[in-house]
């Protein structure tokens, strides 16, 4: 299940498709949100992961385009303690035998009406494909700034613990920033 987004109008003075070149996601101006339930469905549950590293690389013609990006896997944090503490544990994401998740995609391609950066996303040392619906991406001569939108199944990362006290899906909104370097 994926999840759709409309892109956002482009404000003045950017363009509505990134120029080519090379970026670095700046991870202080750039956000992962996600939305689940617990408790059966009946408790929302809202959080944040933050974006370690990450490189954009927007190549002509499109097709030979890449994202790469390292997201701490203890950077969960739902503003309960004692969750974020489950979730950073054994039972679930594991982050002293695997710190970090990474999710290598591109180019981005269509699916129906919706534009998608199809790759990659490892959690626990477990790989599966992920098709992100990208909403919006704008960029000037220093800066490139997209959002996109996905449903993340967490049992197909082998995340099978807590049925029931923990939703199965995870609704993620990432926002990045990124600087041109090249």
């Amino acid at each position: 299940m994926v999840e759709r987004r409309t892109g956002s109008p482009v404000p003045a003075g950017r363009e509505s498709s990134p120029r080519v070149g090379d970026y670095r996601i700046d991870p202080d101006r750039s956000t992962i949100r996600f939305r689940t339930r617990a408790l059966f469905g009946v408790l929302p549950v809202r959080g944040t992961f933050t974006i370690g590293e990450g490189v954009i690389s927007v190549r002509s013609p499109l097709d030979d385009s890449v994202v790469v990006v390292e997201v701490p896997a203890g950077s969960f944090a739902s503003g309960l303690r004692i969750r974020d503490r489950h979730v950073r544990a054994a039972d679930f994401l594991d982050v002293d035998t695997h710190p970090t998740m990474f999710f290598r995609g591109g180019p981005p391609g269509q699916a129906g009406a919706s534009t998608v950066l199809h790759g990659n996303l490892t959690v626990r040392g477990v790989s599966q494909p992920l098709s992100l619906v990208l909403g919006s991406a704008t960029s000037n001569d220093t800066l490139l700034m997209a959002g996109a939108t996905v449903t993340i199944d967490r049992y197909a990362f082998g995340l099978t613990k807590g049925r029931g006290m923990a939703a199965r899906h995870l609704r993620i909104a990432i926002e990045v920033v990124a600087t041109r370097i090249t």
